[in-house]
């Protein structure tokens, strides 16, 4: 028997524009350290690879500013796991206060499992962080699997997170996509063997390369995946390479 086909999706970004409730919460923790804000331009490049590296980043830039705005030296940070901590205690009750699924996601999903996909989610956001915003926005029982950036020993890009999560969602490498829209994402589909459609509304800037030096396939927004990925992996096509 055939393997059903398996969708997995990058959160922050592709389905989830996330922005607004990260920027408040990283905000809030530069205010609690007495360094200055950072804008939500600033905050969408440093989304990506996981709460730690968004912290880290987040205090670097506000310390630089300080600096900037004292003329005295830049300020000793506090250690990044203790400042994730506190981060995840600002962003853990508000994480979906002013996040919201991109346009036209709840009707791609829909579409997808209609054409026999099974749909998975790997994240670097925090597994219980990614569930219950899914719980709020009424689409959890939507995904068979739900990797998070603290489910395995592994996180994006290593591919040991992705093959996790497909083995989570009762899939196959060969029969997967990935959809992201950020370096960890198509790195990690690159290192697993699983194709990869790149989420062109999402937070990234530019595709990644793709075999042959040619350009990732791509969508434009989430109403064109459904269609996206019948193309890169139709029904009855099984991916060897």
């Amino acid at each position: 028997m055939t393997t059903r086909r398996l969708a997995v999706f990058d959160m922050d970004g592709t389905l989830l524009d996330s922005l607004p409730d990260l920027a408040e919460c990283s905000r809030d923790l530069l205010a609690s350290y007495a360094l200055p804000p950072i804008s939500d331009a600033e905050v969408r490049g440093m989304i990506g690879e996981g709460v730690q590296v968004l912290v880290t980043r987040a205090l670097a830039l506000a310390a630089r500013k300080q600096a900037a705005l004292t003329g005295g030296p830049v300020t000793t940070l506090p250690e990044s796991a203790q400042a994730a901590e506190r981060f995840m205690a600002f962003y853990t009750p508000r994480a979906a206060r002013l996040s919201r699924l991109f346009p036209g996601t709840e009707d791609a999903l829909h579409a997808l499992q209609a054409q026999g996909w099974s749909l998975a989610i790997c994240t670097n956001k925090p597994e219980r962080a990614a569930r219950g915003i899914l719980d709020t926005l009424g689409v959890a029982a939507l995904f068979a699997a739900v990797g998070g950036g603290d489910s395995f020993a592994a996180r994006k890009p290593d591919p040991r997170h992705l093959l996790g999560t497909i083995v989570q969602a009762g899939g196959q490498v060969q029969r997967s996509v990935m959809i992201g829209d950020m370096p960890p994402d198509w790195l990690a589909a690159e290192g697993a063997g699983c194709d990869f459609v790149f989420a062109a509304w999402g937070y990234g800037v530019t595709p990644p390369p793709g075999h042959s030096g040619h350009s990732a396939p791509l969508a434009r927004s989430m109403a064109q995946v459904p269609v996206t990925l019948e193309t890169v992996l139709p029904p009855d096509r099984i991916r060897t390479g």
